[in-house]
């Protein structure tokens, strides 16, 4: 059997000219990044009357080790949609390096549902996340040289929340000194790193529809508070335009294509536990204007990805989802019922009965919270039998919902017709799209309001503190901001190990943060890191290249 990376090295990629023609794409927007990727000038938004296509989110049950194939139903949904004659475009998120050389693997899909070339896009691409981590890390520099000549803002040191960034999963400098070796070398403090996908100027980026949103959003920036507690802004510190310089190239969406020559804008890429989890505003829209059918994804599970998409990207952006496709596998649901990923071949239709409510809670908040209409796509293992596809088809059919069999991985877009026909089926139909609370509720019932609806918890643990977080943030002008909670990805609650369903639950939100540029509120729940650390046996002692510059072990 092929890896990943062999098959998508076997497929002959088309130049990206001709895919840029083929979308409508006028060669006088596409910028040439060598002969397979291009980024777009976002003028070509600006000059188009393209009515918008439907926006079709992909979203999955609560991760497992067991791999769900997001990505991979996302690229063959859209490749299964060409291939029965639609007007179709997909946009993604950028993979993060952390993951590619830690345990979790690239983002550009799997086996014959890939977007190519899966090695630069999943290593360095067009070098966004280098612009994004030198843009954060410009502002950090010039936080302690504004302290170093003289503090005529009096930023108190200690109230300092900006940190610096890298993209790599390295624990090592969640927490460090610096300033050390004498008064040249800057004032002693405290700092710490977050991963380049969890720095607010990610967000910023994704969330950002122009240069000039770009630069006013990063001067809202707040990097701190003065002895006083007054937040003090990059805009006060004359970084945003510096910055937005930075980042004038990165704001552009990258063109790319899936193995079956449908064309993928690959762009941003916040953790959706962390962050928003979505790729950029700009990505999303102009896929919309280049096909009658735009397939996008966010990140994690529903409660996470989703629910962010839904209600801060869609909110901000003024994008109304026609579908929803709910990614699961027989594999991971018996998992959620207490099954070792080592026993996961045998038939085992008690635990998969015990897991199932996990999908059916996602199924239930797309349908009832959001109004949305959506399907369910089980990606089929040769180990799945037709007993336990049944009795997943029984309980989805009891909310309403269809299930469809997907078989991307291994037929491409092939394996995907039946999907694309059921979401054809899905955009057709009246919705009523809602959010999961209303803008102008106080900062702790927007939280309390996710946590009820959308985990099912029984209610919200405050932290020491948290409270008069909440009120100082009000006080400020924030409190009709979104809410952004970072929460770990493996359980609707704050706890990792609470798999499957679980109820009575409380979730502790243990600090509470302003990301003034991003446009939302930060609320940190559990014992959730914003720098990962890599696995005991990471991804890259696997990964190698040979004497002509062919990669292996990526996958």
């Amino acid at each position: 059997m092929k890896t990943d990376i062999e098959i998508a090295q076997s497929v002959e990629m088309k130049p990206i000219s001709e895919i840029a023609a083929a979308a409508g794409i006028d060669e006088a927007y596409v910028e040439p990044y060598g002969r397979y990727k291009a980024k777009i000038d976002t003028a070509l938004l600006r000059n188009t009357d393209r009515p918008d296509g439907k926006l079709i989110l992909v979203t999955a049950i609560t991760p497992t080790p067991a791999g769900e194939g997001k990505t991979t139903t996302t690229i063959g949904l859209a490749d299964g949609l060409k291939r029965i004659g639609k007007r179709v475009a997909v946009a993604l998120r950028e993979p993060s390096l952390g993951p590619v050389f830690g345990v979790k693997g690239g983002a550009a899909g799997g086996g014959w549902a890939q977007v190519v070339p899966m090695e630069d896009i999943n290593l360095h691409f067009t070098g966004d996340f280098h612009a994004i981590g030198a843009a954060n890390n410009l502002l950090a520099a010039m936080i302690d040289n504004h302290i170093y000549q003289g503090n005529t803002l009096r930023i108190d040191p200690r109230k300092i929340t900006w940190k610096r960034c890298v993209d790599m999963n390295d624990r090592q400098l969640r927490f460090v000194v610096d300033g050390l070796g004498g008064k040249t070398n800057g004032m002693p403090r405290e700092d710490g790193y977050d991963i380049t996908v969890a720095s607010e100027i990610m967000a910023v980026l994704c969330l950002s529809d122009s240069i000039t949103d770009l630069k006013e959003r990063l001067a809202r920036i707040v990097i701190g508070y003065t002895y006083d507690d007054e937040p003090v802004t990059a805009g006060q510190l004359h970084a945003e335009g510096a910055m937005t310089a930075l980042l004038k190239d990165a704001i552009k969406p990258n063109l790319v294509q899936t193995l079956e020559g449908v064309p993928a804008l690959v762009h941003g890429g916040p953790f959706a536990n962390i962050a928003h989890g979505c790729n950029s505003v700009t990505a999303t829209r102009m896929a919309m204007k280049l096909g009658d059918y735009a397939v996008t994804e966010a990140g994690f599970g529903a409660d996470l990805g989703a629910e962010k998409f839904l209600d801060i990207k869609c909110r901000y952006a003024g994008f109304h989802p026609s579908a929803v496709v709910i990614v699961a596998t027989v594999r991971a649901l018996k998992m959620h019922g207490g099954v070792a990923k080592t026993d996961l071949g045998a038939e085992n239709l008690e635990a998969l009965e015990q897991g199932i409510p996990n999908l059916l809670r996602h199924v239930s908040n797309i349908k009832d919270v959001f109004g949305l209409p959506s399907v369910v796509a089980i990606n089929r293992f040769p180990t799945d039998t037709d007993a336990e596809i049944a009795l997943i088809i029984e309980k989805c059919k009891a909310l309403g919902v269809n299930v469809v069999l997907s078989n991307v991985w291994a037929e491409g877009g092939a394996g995907g017709v039946e999907l694309a026909e059921e979401v054809v089926r899905l955009c057709e139909q009246e919705n009523h799209f809602a959010y999961c609370y209303d803008l102008e509720q106080p900062i702790t019932e927007k939280i309390e309001a996710i946590v009820k609806k959308v985990y099912r918890g029984a209610g919200v643990t405050w932290g020491v503190g948290v409270k008069k977080q909440i009120s100082r943030l009000t006080e400020l002008g924030f409190g009709s901001l979104p809410v952004c909670m970072a929460k770990t990805q493996y359980s609707f609650s704050d706890n990792a190990k609470k798999v499957g369903a679980p109820e009575g639950f409380k979730v502790t939100v243990r600090n509470v943060k302003i990301s003034a540029g991003a446009g939302f509120i930060v609320a940190l729940t559990g014992d959730i890191m914003t720098m990962p650390g890599l696995p005991k046996v990471p991804a890259a002692e696997k990964i190698d290249v040979d004497e002509n510059g062919v990669i292996s072990g990526l996958f």
